[in-house]
């Protein structure tokens, strides 16, 4: 990581000693979100490490009387919301098919023992991460801070830079989503979780 705090862009320099202290306490969390939001590792990866590479060009701007946590959230969801808007302009290969010579075939890393996913599932299980990846991302996104964050309305609004009634609106729906995604397809595990869900 020292390379990224090697020459910061902006007159003003960031204390790299600082920010690495909160980049350290700060990393489980936000990796945790970006999981959640992505629900894979290298999509997840990248996003974190964009996250943290903009907050150390910005940290000039960060106040440290606020949770770096919280401004980490805002950036990480800012970055992921760009992301998603621009899926519809990138053009996705199947990987059924062979590589552009006709005969080499994609390569595929199996993460099914990655130590990222064994500490998602215990935080999260399969079929609510499935429900989530099947909400819309505001809805996911608002899900995820107010049920797994544990984040105030007020917070959310403040990471998602929108008003307390739409973070309402859109947790509410993105609930609805959820039992509506669990019933269909996970019956049962619908039963155990419906008591759980606001």
């Amino acid at each position: 990581m020292q390379s990224l705090f090697a020459n910061p862009t902006q007159t003003q320099r960031p204390d790299p000693a600082a920010f690495e202290r909160y980049m350290r306490d700060s990393h489980r969390q936000v990796y945790g979100l970006a999981m959640r939001l992505t629900g894979q590792s290298s999509d997840a990866e990248d996003l974190v490490q964009e996250a943290y590479i903009r907050a150390f060009r910005f940290f000039f701007r960060y106040d440290p009387s606020l949770p770096f946590t919280s401004w980490m959230y805002r950036i990480l969801t800012n970055i992921h919301i760009d992301h998603n808007r621009r899926k519809g302009r990138v053009k996705a290969s199947s990987l059924d098919h062979a590589g552009s010579d006709g005969e080499t075939a994609w390569e595929v890393a199996d993460e099914s023992s990655s130590p990222d996913k064994l500490v998602m599932e215990g935080e999260l299980d399969d079929a609510l991460q499935l429900g989530l990846m099947a909400m819309c991302p505001e809805f996911r996104m608002a899900v995820v801070l107010a049920d797994v964050e544990g984040m105030a309305y007020e917070e959310i609004a403040d990471v998602m830079q929108t008003s307390i009634g739409t973070v309402r609106s859109r947790i509410h729906r993105g609930r609805k989503q959820m039992r509506r995604y669990l019933e269909r397809e996970f019956p049962e595990r619908f039963r155990e979780v419906a008591r759980e869900l606001p």
